[in-house]
């Protein structure tokens, strides 16, 4: 029998133009395909999460593509490094390929199985596919990590060639997939999970709104951006793909650039997921009322462009961009409700939520990371709503009530700039 390796899907759920899955094909091994629903992840998620069923319906239609090739997918549930232990022993491996993974738990988990399978004789090999630019791979002169992005995405561009966005064949590879026969797959309910009713577009990349990014892109009442980001957060596009078509607009090429950023960040400062990246504003003294985060939540703080984008939310999974900042600023300083909280709801309701860019914007919105612009930067919602929805297209679709039972504002933008002004500079002071 041929030698075997093992090739694990993981934020990669797709077979052209993946890395890792390339690595592995070309190998010389039968590789045998796996994916782990992680029960440490899996343990904190709501049982409709909608970011479960799209992985579910993707591996699906993975596994009927394989089968019909002549082999499958093996979805498991579990500990991943229980799992491991069981594949390791039952199939002996001479190699475990994956993609890289830059967040603290994967690094950590990663680490272990990397001496599991030291032990066991077992190569673990780990590749970069998420990203142009990872980890070090963009640093000043002097080999420190950028901490602003300005400079960061001059010298990103520079470096950019075409070899970043060249694609890896691995499509070309499957016939190197071992032969298995049809494998079964937990269903959903054998998850712990119901099927959500929100539904998630096909990728396919929309060259008009590429084109026409730097003039749409802030008016959320039009389809102005690509709706991609859950496709990049599970990798059922391949982001070199995506950055070949993002030639065609540095505006849209800098939205990318922010996203290796972030990655680079997280990577670099792993303090900065649940701390402040500039620690003085871990000083803050927050107002943590509950009702009004209640209110915020459910788009009820009487100012329409902040409560149509939290009912979009929740109802959709999705938020226009320049409305999660408009969101993200009113919690944190026309609250004073510390910018933690409103990155964990966040992360339980975005379709595209990922740590790095998810926890970067909020302290970018907080004034607490990697930005230059100081604190005291507050977006005013009613300005925003004009410039941005000047008709209320947006703020119609999702409030039905704007002329009847809609609430008051939940606190005046001038009472609110004044008291976040001075609670920041107290603490910004000591």
């Amino acid at each position: 029998m041929k030698e075997t390796a093992f090739f694990w899907f993981r934020r990669d759920l797709r077979l052209k133009d993946n890395s890792g899955l390339f690595h592995a094909l070309s190998s010389g091994l039968a590789v045998i395909p796996v994916f782990i629903f992680d029960t440490n992840i899996l343990e904190n998620l709501p049982r409709d999460d909608a970011r479960v069923t799209f992985i579910h319906s993707v591996l699906t239609r993975l596994k009927t593509f394989l089968e019909s090739k002549g082999s499958t997918i093996l979805v498991m549930h579990g500990d991943p490094l229980t799992v491991w232990k069981e594949l390791i022993a039952k199939h002996k491996p001479r190699a475990i390929f994956a993609n890289h993974d830059y967040e603290s738990y994967a690094i950590e988990r990663d680490q272990k199985i990397s001496e599991i399978c030291k032990s066991s004789g077992v190569d673990f090999k780990t590749t970069k596919d998420q990203c142009i630019f990872e980890k070090s791979e963009v640093v000043k002169d002097s080999g420190e990590p950028y901490t602003v992005f300005t400079p960061y995405f001059r010298k990103w561009k520079v470096r950019l060639e075409s070899f970043d966005m060249t694609a890896f064949p691995s499509e070309k590879r499957l016939e190197r997939m071992a032969r298995l026969p049809a494998s079964k797959m937990p269903g959903l309910d054998q998850l712990g999970f119901v099927p959500s009713s929100i539904r998630i577009e096909d990728p396919s990349i929309p060259e008009n709104i590429i084109a026409s990014y730097a003039e749409t892109r802030d008016y959320p009442s039009l389809r102005g951006t690509t709706h991609l980001g859950v496709h990049l957060r599970f990798g059922t596009l391949s982001i070199r793909t995506l950055a070949k078509s993002a030639q065609k607009s540095q505006v849209f090429l800098s939205e990318l650039a922010w996203r290796d950023f972030f990655m680079m960040i997280l990577y670099h400062f792993p303090h900065s997921a649940t701390r402040s990246f500039k620690p003085q504003y871990d000083r803050i003294v927050w107002r943590n009322n509950e009702n009004e985060f209640e209110a915020w939540k459910e788009g009820r703080t009487g100012y329409p462009l902040v409560d149509a984008g939290m009912r979009e939310l929740v109802q959709t999974g999705f938020m226009h961009n320049r409305v999660r900042m408009v969101t993200a600023s009113f919690l944190c300083k026309h609250l004073l409700i510390d910018w933690r909280k409103g990155e964990r709801f966040f992360a339980e309701k975005l379709l595209d939520y990922d740590l790095s860019a998810n926890v970067g914007n909020w302290q970018w919105a907080c004034g607490s990371g990697c930005d230059a612009a100081p604190y005291f930067r507050i977006f005013n919602p009613s300005a925003q709503e004009k410039k941005f929805d000047p008709d209320r297209a947006y703020i119609k679709q999702w409030i039905g009530e704007l002329s009847s039972s809609y609430p008051e504002p939940i606190v005046k933008h001038e009472l609110a700039r004044d008291r976040c002004l001075k609670v920041f500079k107290e603490a910004l002071a000591k």
